[in-house]
């Protein structure tokens, strides 16, 4: 099944800058930022957070592992979500498997309640399509600077590699492809100083989401900057806020323990 393109030019026929990709020199900065970062990938990479926290699952973006999303990880679990890496290895692209492979993550959770779905970059758009998949156990899917709006040619400066690596035409993934908004809660949020994706690409349309925010941050920033996080984690717990009509039951991680009694989730 192919991805439908989505048209980028307007009335004058010029394309808005949002739509494309920011220049291909920026990948540069992306990768010297992360560079100094990389320690922070060390550690466990089991489940993180309370035992008795509701659960998410956290998908890394492309050519990124679970070490790689360590410290977004952490932040959740201090916030006092019971974090699950994605456990597949090096992400290299859609796979036939893969949403098997991630809905069977989801099982092996062995939690009755439904989960956060979190991914970054390509992760996202995972998610997105595993929450189309089974939405019954999903409890909202919220992507980090996921190009999935847009043309898929053009919304990023990797796209080259991407399909190199990959063995795929962008526009044609190994697995059926849904374009529409899933029908679970969506929370899109965009990096201000994203180095990889087109602004509207990680924001989507109004169709798209049901909700949108910008950080303050790089495309890596989404992984291991800890400001950044905290605002991701504060955005989280105010989506679902929103959506659900309460806040979510949740016991912030502190020193030698978790706090006593379930409170709306505080950034770290």
């Amino acid at each position: 099944m192919k991805w439908e393109r989505t048209a980028l030019a307007g009335s004058a026929g010029l394309v808005h800058p949002d739509d494309l990709a920011p220049p291909g020199w920026h990948r540069l900065r992306e990768i010297a930022w992360h560079v100094p970062r990389l320690l922070a990938g060390l550690g466990p990479l089991g489940p993180r957070g309370p035992e008795d926290g509701p659960p998410a699952l956290v998908i890394p973006g492309f050519l990124a592992s679970d070490r790689t999303t360590m410290e977004l990880r952490r932040a959740l679990a201090r916030a006092g979500w019971r974090v699950h890496p994605w456990l597949l290895g090096l992400n290299t692209g859609a796979k036939a498997n893969t949403l098997e492979l991630l809905e069977r993550r989801l099982d092996e959770m062995k939690d009755p309640r439904k989960v956060l779905l979190v991914g970054w970059s390509l992760g996202g758009m995972f998610a997105r399509q595993l929450a189309h998949r089974c939405p019954k156990k999903v409890r909202a899917v919220i992507t980090l600077g996921s190009p999935f709006s847009g043309d898929l040619k053009t919304n990023t400066n990797v796209r080259e590699l991407y399909e190199r690596i990959a063995g795929h035409d962008v526009y044609e993934p190994p697995f059926p492809h849904l374009t529409n908004k899933p029908p679970v809660p969506t929370l899109a949020l965009w990096g201000l100083r994203d180095g990889i994706v087109a602004p509207r690409a990680a924001r989507g349309l109004a169709h798209e989401v049901d909700k949108a925010a910008g950080v303050d941050t790089h495309h890596m920033g989404f992984a291991v900057y800890r400001p950044a996080l905290g605002r991701v984690v504060a955005e989280i717990t105010k989506f679902l806020t929103e959506m659900e009509g309460r806040p979510p039951e949740l016991r912030p991680m502190v020193a030698g323990g978790t706090l006593s009694e379930p409170r709306l989730a505080t950034t770290a």
